[in-house]
């Protein structure tokens, strides 16, 4: 992918920078993604690194990284630099929009952060407390500021109809029991009434390979902002519960329901209700977010984040196992008997 963003990538930063060159350019991608992220070497000795993306709008691109730089300048000290920041050109981010015959991309340059120390792939119960309580104190501070953000327009509501809306063509032969799953978070949201919860920056994708942890166990460092969204701190939920599983992180993985059940996951909600406490409402949309991640990130977006013999995989077991069996598995009682609540 390099030899085909290389050269937009230098373009993108003459436009940006013409008085400094770029000695060169790494790729730096995850291996299942196809996101594309390049470490730029300078003729200076300094580093950057650059994002570019294909896929979505640049108008959601630019809301997104727009909301993450406020997110960075603006959270309290305990978590100074844990997130990247954009270069700036005079008072605005520098975005660049490359478009051609072929394309369609757009460009953001970041400082890099520090990575401290990544979590294990399997983490102690001390550790599963202890992430709880920090994620807690994560939210906490987001939600705290969460009123010095620019406005983010973008809901569930209007992504799983914009699935509804594509399935018939996408998804022929599942259609039927994707308009189900559909209909069934509609009508969920609506009676646990989402709309009332407050909204907050999140990230959702927290497996282990993006964020470490400094030697207290605090959030040292995040990135990887390509699920960025502010909505309810639940959708956080699902992949903190892969990340303390008994599980692990495995390079080979599935989207199943029954992490979050798990005894460690349980362990996780009640530290970090402790911290920054959940009501009922919020614990029964565990289950909703849990089904719109499998709706929207892997059905609808999974062949814009994965690569195409990964994305037909976790689709494939999306549609065979993973919708058909939610309401059968997962039991919120558990979770609410848990907390109290």
């Amino acid at each position: 992918m390099l030899q085909n963003y290389e050269k937009i990538i230098r373009y993108a930063w003459r436009a940006y920078d013409h008085t400094r060159s770029i000695r060169s350019i790494k790729d730096i991608s995850a291996t299942v993604s196809t996101n594309s992220v390049y470490e730029l070497k300078m003729e200076d000795e300094n580093i950057l690194i650059a994002k570019v993306t294909v896929f979505g709008s640049f108008e959601n691109f630019a809301e997104d990284h727009t909301i993450i730089n406020v997110l960075s300048n603006n959270l309290p000290v305990r978590y100074a630099g844990l997130l990247s920041s954009a270069l700036m050109k005079g008072p605005n981010i520098f975005f660049h929009r490359h478009v051609d015959d072929t394309m369609d991309a757009w460009i953001v340059f970041y400082r890099p952060i520090r990575i401290q120390k990544t979590a294990p792939r399997r983490l102690t119960e001390d550790q599963v407390s202890q992430l709880g309580r920090e994620m807690a104190f994560f939210h906490k501070d987001c939600a705290l500021i969460s009123h010095t953000l620019p406005r983010s327009d973008r809901d569930m509501t209007t992504d799983v109809n914009a699935l509804y809306a594509a399935a018939e063509t996408d998804y022929p032969e599942d259609f039927e029991l994707i308009k189900k799953h559909c209909r069934l978070f509609l009508e969920n949201t609506f009676k646990i009434n989402v709309h009332g919860f407050q909204k907050i920056p999140v990230f959702i994708d927290w497996n282990i390979g993006n964020f470490s942890v400094g030697s207290d166990g605090r959030l040292a460092s995040r990135w990887d902002y390509d699920w960025f969204r502010v909505s309810t701190r639940v959708t956080d939920f699902y992949f903190l519960s892969r990340v303390v599983s008994d599980v692990g992180d495995q390079t080979v993985f599935t989207y199943e329901v029954d992490r979050l059940l798990e005894d460690r996951f349980i362990l996780f909600l009640q530290e970090y209700h402790e911290v920054f406490p959940l009501n009922r409402a919020e614990v029964l949309f565990i289950k909703e977010s849990y089904r719109f991640f499998l709706l929207n990130y892997v059905l609808r977006l999974g062949r814009y984040f994965f690569r195409k013999e990964i994305a037909k995989k976790l689709a494939d077991e999306v549609i065979t196992t993973h919708l058909p069996t939610l309401d059968e598995k997962f039991d919120e009682n558990i979770l609410l008997k848990a907390l109290n609540l």
